[in-house]
């Protein structure tokens, strides 16, 4: 009998089962958090720059049809979950700001997020951000992994990328 062929989801799992601790592994962990904020800004620079972008075309066509796709304008408020969403729920599962921070988002047990479970982080992170004014994040700053309360509400945890194919032929010594 054959073993089954892993899916693409475990090929590119960056662990097996729980993260790795941070007192064993901390090359997954070190300086998490200000790369983190650091993400987030450069994030919200582009979303800002997708946002006015999406304003300008919307009212330019809602002028050219006389009004008829001003509807399109409430796009607006969706495109940072989608910014965040597909961009996570992608094959690097990372944002533009984690990429440039050399960090990516994994779900608890290493695998990529995918698209529905990059949407509640989404919608998570926005809403209690958005109800707490930024205090809740401060929550990362209380557990070892550096997780805030969108990544355990939505099972995952953010870490530094590393080159788990050089890692693992790493000479002893």
């Amino acid at each position: 009998m054959t073993e089954p062929l892993p899916t693409s989801r475990r090929r590119d799992a960056a662990w097996q089962g729980d993260p790795p601790d941070p007192l064993d592994s901390p090359d997954y962990y070190s300086g998490i958090v200000v790369k983190r904020i650091a993400a987030f800004l450069i994030d919200a620079f582009l979303i800002a720059l997708l946002m006015l972008g999406w304003s300008a075309l919307t009212v330019v066509l809602a002028i050219g049809s006389l009004g008829l796709l001003s509807p399109l304008i409430a796009v607006y408020v969706l495109v940072p979950l989608l910014y965040d969403t597909l961009l996570v729920g992608g094959p690097r599962s990372a944002t533009p700001g984690m990429r440039v921070m050399h960090i990516e988002v994994r779900r608890w047990d290493g695998a990529r997020p995918d698209l529905l479970q990059s949407a509640l982080q989404s919608l998570m992170f926005y809403g209690t951000v958005g109800m707490t004014s930024t205090l809740i994040l401060l929550v990362a700053l209380f557990n070892p992994r550096r997780r805030c309360l969108h990544d355990y509400l939505a099972g995952t945890v953010t870490v530094n990328r590393i080159d788990f194919a050089r890692v693992a032929f790493r000479a002893p010594g």
